[in-house]
């Protein structure tokens, strides 16, 4: 039967409980363990693919094509194994679900309920990811004393009933703070959210205790008085200077013996040589790069987690300093602005988005890295709008433009395709998850593949319009991946250039700490041998 570790929030937002519960899962995959992770979202939207991400940050994409929570990017970055749709249920989809069973006569004219038929949801989708797995680990998002949460707690306090204690297990991450003016650390906000939750009727086996400062003996034991938790499982989740420093962390603090000791499972050597050396290389770095990250959500990061994230792996394989510059591309579009902010970087990456907020201005800082010969990646959008701007300044077609933006344009070399067969669902006429893409082996792509045939995820809705392929490869733009059937343009390259290359796909998702991923990296390379003195 399969352990289950439940990551529960108190006292804040914020706190981490998507690093705390990835943590945790690294290090119970590396004691050899078959480990899954899922998250409930307590908001009633049914996924986050449409919600703005400068509320909710990155919608994160499997390879099943499931628009998800920004967290599975965490999950997956640690544990190294791609999840599915079955990892991320909100409360929008579980209603869903429940008032189509509803309509269908499924309940037999019963009154439906929050208890038991939302809770039953929950606790039927707890176990239908726990198949084959030894470890679920299932984070529940909100903080203790959201209303929204109360369900999802609900489900978990009586599924420990169901499953008993020897089988489940509640990890209750709260927050330590330094009140500087007094000179020393406040216990009593854990204290509160641990009674709120024990009001809900949960007793945490462990507590996850964040703060800005380590914490001794005497803390440790007036937390665990008034938590009613054993002192051996008061941890200090003390902050790092980087998120991939948290599990060894946590395993000095012997989280993963605490856990093993509740499952009474075998303890195995944990090696971390492979997660050092990482650490050693973001911290200890030989020389430095600066990128630029332009786009139009910059002012909330989140909405680049995973580039950001792929950034720092790749940099880390070459042992460098990453120094990441986000440029507003609503800001720049003048001349003046583009020199002001792009002209000491040595690398320019666009990422993706939608909309046509920005788009001068990344067609512009698109138009600088050509001309500049400065390395350049962009992704998605970023791929379209370098299409774009090719266009405009080299094939001399001045009205090109994306349909997407502008839906009567004289060239709409981006554009929705007529033959929608690769979109199963219309709903929002998205290409969602992982496709196949040929790559052509006299290319950049190849070169840094070293494959044939590649696999990434998607999540867009205008493609590469083949009536200008012609044009744009007579120019010097090589279009150097396509779909297997030769239909939909992947990858597109300036051979010209020192590095420039545009992915309609989303490559940052695959990228791992351990495992970089190969453009990332090869563009950080280019970039650093090509860095301005």
């Amino acid at each position: 039967m399969a352990k289950h570790i439940f990551v529960i929030g108190g006292v804040l937002s914020s706190l981490g409980k998507g690093i705390a519960s990835s943590s945790i899962g690294l290090l119970m995959k590396k004691m050899g363990y078959k480990v899954v992770m899922q998250k409930f979202d307590p908001y009633l939207n049914v996924d986050p693919g449409t919600m703005s991400p400068f509320q909710h940050g990155e919608v994160f994409v499997t390879d099943d094509g499931a628009e998800t929570d920004l967290d599975l990017g965490y999950y997956e970055r640690f544990i190294g194994i791609p999840l599915d749709k079955n990892s991320n249920s909100t409360s929008g989809q579980i209603y869903d679900t429940i008032l189509k069973k509803e309509r269908r006569g499924d309940y037999l004219g019963k009154t439906v309920q929050v208890i038991p038929h939302v809770t039953d949801e929950i606790k039927s989708l707890i176990r239908k990811i726990a198949k084959d797995n030894d470890i679920v680990i299932t984070e529940i998002g909100g903080t203790v004393g959201d209303i929204e949460s109360l369900p999802f707690l609900e489900a978990i306090r009586q599924f420990r009933l169901d499953v008993g204690i020897e089988n489940s297990l509640f990890i209750f991450l709260t927050y330590v703070p330094y009140i500087k003016a007094a000179g020393e650390l406040k216990t009593k906000p854990t204290q509160h959210a641990t009674t709120k939750l024990r009001e809900i009727g949960i007793q945490p086996d462990i507590l996850l205790c964040r703060s800005e400062k380590p914490f001794g003996d005497e803390i440790k034991s007036k937390i665990a008085l008034f938590t009613n938790v054993q002192k051996s499982r008061v941890i200090n989740a003390v902050d790092v200077s980087t998120i991939y420093e948290l599990p060894k962390v946590l395993m000095k603090a012997n989280i993963h013996e605490r856990i093993c000791e509740h499952f009474h499972l075998q303890q195995n050597r944990i090696d971390f040589s492979d997660w050092d050396r990482i650490i050693d290389n973001i911290k200890n770095p030989d020389k430095e790069v600066t990128i630029a990250v332009c786009g139009k959500y910059v002012k909330h990061q989140d909405a680049y987690k995973s580039v950001g994230a792929a950034l720092i792996h790749a940099a880390a394989e070459h042992r460098l300093k990453l120094n990441v510059k986000w440029v507003d591309s609503e800001k720049t579009i003048l001349e003046e602005d583009i020199n002001k902010n792009l002209s000491e970087v040595d690398g320019i990456l666009v990422p993706g988005g939608f909309g046509v907020r920005g788009i001068d201005g990344k067609i512009a800082i698109a138009k600088y890295a050509r001309e500049n010969n400065i390395p350049f990646f962009g992704i998605c959008l970023g791929m379209q709008i370098a299409v774009i701007e090719f266009a405009q300044n080299v094939c001399g077609l001045k009205s090109t433009y994306s349909s997407e933006f502008e839906k009567d344009c004289e060239h709409p070399i981006i554009d929705l395709m007529d033959d929608q067969k690769y979109i199963e669902k219309m709903g929002g006429t998205m290409r969602l998850g992982a496709y196949p893409c040929v790559l052509k082996e006299s290319s950049l792509g190849y070169k840094i593949y070293e494959e044939k045939e590649i696999s990434e995820r998607h999540r867009h809705r205008y493609e590469f319009n083949n009536k200008y392929r012609e044009i744009i490869e007579k120019n010097g733009m090589k279009i150097s991946g396509t779909s297997p059937d030769n239909l939909l343009v992947e990858i597109i390259e300036i051979p010209e250039h020192p590095f420039f290359i545009g992915v309609q796909f989303h490559p940052e998702f695959k990228s791992r700490p351990d495992k970089p991923h190969p453009i990332f990296r090869e563009f950080i390379k280019k970039a650093a041998e090509m860095r301005k003195l």
